[in-house]
């Protein structure tokens, strides 16, 4: 056993706080870990600050020192260099006598990460090997883990390499509640029983609701707790004519709070972002004279009223379709405020026998009224079921959440989840895409909220009831290879598939092979063609869209006959129907520009194909 851990049994010890948070307010802007190549004088400096504060723990710049977050700056060829810098450069401030520990950052952060959990853990294992080469640190820090998941992969599987003390900090976003929703308690059990030496907290939260976490945790045999919370909140002020972010300096309120701490059971208090030698100087007046507790009056988490979701009184899209032949129809609200033309043709599909509506949300990226504004609108004038669209390129984590609430109030309950196309697609190609998450994520907030929690694991007194639809492009050069995708959307919470439209039957037999082993159903979209120049378009200028020749040929002698073009298009959608519903059972029909009157032609061919499938059935079974 270390010396960290024997004087953690008596003592009370004080970390270091935050180093980005320092550097930054010195102009220090990029890639903080390079600066223990490029400036490791500064990195030092800080962190005799700390220790000059009364630090009595002080952690390696090497937060953010994986490959996949050193590439983003093209550093990921000095991995090795900059983890073994960073060591070097805090045991040689440190000393003897204060304790070193490497660092190391959760990578499913509050952003995207689209690396798999065994790249994690890879990319982990290679930054600890850097960092416990030499044997300088005497422990390993791992800080800023939102994603329990990952947090706890990643202690089992760099347990097993070392016998040097772990501190595992979990992030949250609502105290004392995991961002999945799991009590603070449950997780750090598990991570104690997976041999973490040091289980607590850092990052989001100030000390006021890190006190709180921690009243619900009792203190671990086999573990110590730590806390390095921030600051405070983050605060926003402007200054001149730009924007700033900061936090309050408070160095003598953080330091009284470290008693509270205390007596919550932590023998480890430092400071996460917005900290400074001030905060650490302040925190060690606080605690010099104190000893850690060895007995605690646990306060559980209140419980919230029993989640209750509300019974579905219609049967889902995904009863029907695994049932019976079901077709649904996309309309795309209009540009302008001249919506005559757009109700006309919803009301005349309200009337078509469609299982349900879509609304697009922006798609191609050009700009039309709210989908949900339109669909509050003429609710009391339909029977007919909508199903929304929703984009992840409009809104940012908190307008997601928002509008998914928003919509389970009005009573829309169907949704399909998209990533949406790039802004830059469509008609205002100067405006920001926001892609805080991609649909996968999407999936899984809809299919979290359907729990009765929100995306900070916080619960929202009352569970949606969403039925969620993932989009599915099969216009692809090897599709074979496309099943890790469906996988992947199917395990974060897909209920059902809608595809992008599909205008050969080449393309529909290919599917049908890609999707033989899942269970989860299929609406094969269609759309039907209006034009030569429209089929031409396509055919040439839309990626992945292949029309079959003898198709264009047909097209291209009756090119300049309207009404003739139109019959062949829907002779084509017709023959691409009766193929996909060889293997399919769901049909998607997607509206072209406001021409309802084609979608309700090919709706009503699909019923008749239902009614005939009827009849040989009833036929067979008398």
């Amino acid at each position: 056993m270390s010396d960290l851990l024997e004087r953690l049994k008596t003592e009370i010890l004080v970390a270091d706080g935050a180093m980005g948070t320092l550097l930054y307010a010195n102009g220090l802007d990029n890639c903080y870990e390079s600066y223990n190549l490029s400036n490791p004088q500064e990195v030092s400096r800080i962190h005799q600050a700390y220790i000059n504060a009364g630090a009595d723990i002080i952690q390696t710049n090497t937060y953010s020192a994986k490959r996949h977050r050193l590439k983003a700056y093209g550093y990921e060829n000095n991995i090795k260099e900059i983890n073994q810098a960073g060591v070097k450069i805090a045991r040689e401030a440190a000393g003897d006598e204060i304790f070193v520990l490497g660092t190391v950052g959760g990578s499913r952060g509050l952003k995207q990460c689209d690396l798999t959990l065994e790249e994690i853990i890879d990319q982990t294992i290679e930054q600890v090997t850097y960092l416990l080469d030499g044997k300088l640190i005497d422990g390993l820090l791992f800080e800023t883990y939102y994603d329990v998941e990952e947090l706890l992969a990643v202690l089992e599987a760099v347990r097993p390499i070392t016998d040097i003390p772990i501190i595992t900090n979990l992030t949250l976003l609502e105290p004392g509640i995991t961002q999945n929703g799991q009590p603070l308690v449950e997780v750090l059990s598990n991570l104690v029983m997976l041999g973490a030496d040091v289980v607590g907290l850092n990052c989001h939260l100030g000390p006021y609701h890190m006190i709180k976490s921690l009243k619900q945790v009792p203190l671990f045999a086999q573990s110590f707790l730590a806390v390095y919370p921030n600051a405070s909140l983050l605060e926003y002020s402007v200054d001149g004519n730009s924007n700033r972010f900061g936090f309050s300096q408070n160095a003598e309120y953080f330091g009284k709070s470290a008693e509270l701490l205390v007596a919550e059971g932590a023998r480890i208090i430092g400071g996460c972002c917005g900290t400074t030698p001030e905060h650490i100087r302040a925190v060690k007046r606080v605690v010099r004279g104190l000893k850690p507790i060895e007995r605690k009056l646990v306060t559980p988490l209140v419980a919230e009223e029993e989640l209750i979701a509300a019974s579905k009184q219609n049967e889902t899209l995904v009863d029907k379709v695994k049932r019976d032949i079901t077709v649904i129809a996309e309309l795309d609200p209009p540009k302008t405020l001249d919506i005559t033309k757009f109700v006309e043709g919803i009301k005349a599909l309200d009337q078509a026998g469609l299982a349900a509506i879509t609304l697009a949300d922006n798609s191609l990226a050009r700009t039309r009224i709210c989908n949900v504004s339109l669909a509050a609108y003429l609710k009391n004038d339909l029977t007919t079921p909508l199903v929304l669209h929703l984009a992840c390129r409009d809104y940012n984590l908190i307008g997601l959440q928002s509008r998914l609430l928003g919509m389970d109030v009005l009573g829309f309950d169907h949704i399909l989840a998209v990533t949406g196309d790039p802004s830059k697609m469509g008609d205002f190609p100067g405006a920001t895409s926001v892609y805080d998450v991609t649909s996968l994520k999407l999936l899984s907030l809809i299919k979290q909220l359907n729990s009765g929690k929100g995306y900070s694991g916080g619960s929202i007194k009352k569970a949606t009831d969403f039925t969620v639809a993932a989009a599915f492009n099969p216009n692809v050069k090897n599709l074979s290879r496309c099943g890790r995708l469906l996988d992947k959307k199917i395990s974060s919470g897909a209920d059902y598939f809608i595809t992008q439209p599909i205008f050969n039957i080449e393309t529909i037999d290919a599917l049908s092979q890609l999707t033989v082993p899942y269970e989860t159903p299929f609406f094969i979209g269609i759309m039907p063609i209006t034009s030569y120049n429209n089929a031409v378009f396509l055919h040439n200028e839309v990626p992945g869209i292949q029309l079959s020749e003898d198709f264009l040929a047909r097209l291209e002698e009756v090119k300049e006959d309207k009404k003739t073009c139109e019959k062949l298009g829907l002779e084509e959608s017709k023959r691409l129907i009766d193929k996909a519903l060889e293997y399919y059972n769901g049909i998607y029909l997607i509206t072209p520009f406001l021409r309802y009157d084609l979608t309700i032609e090919l709706a009503n061919y699909v019923n008749e194909k239902r009614e005939q499938t009827d009849l040989l059935l009833l036929d067979k079974t008398s």
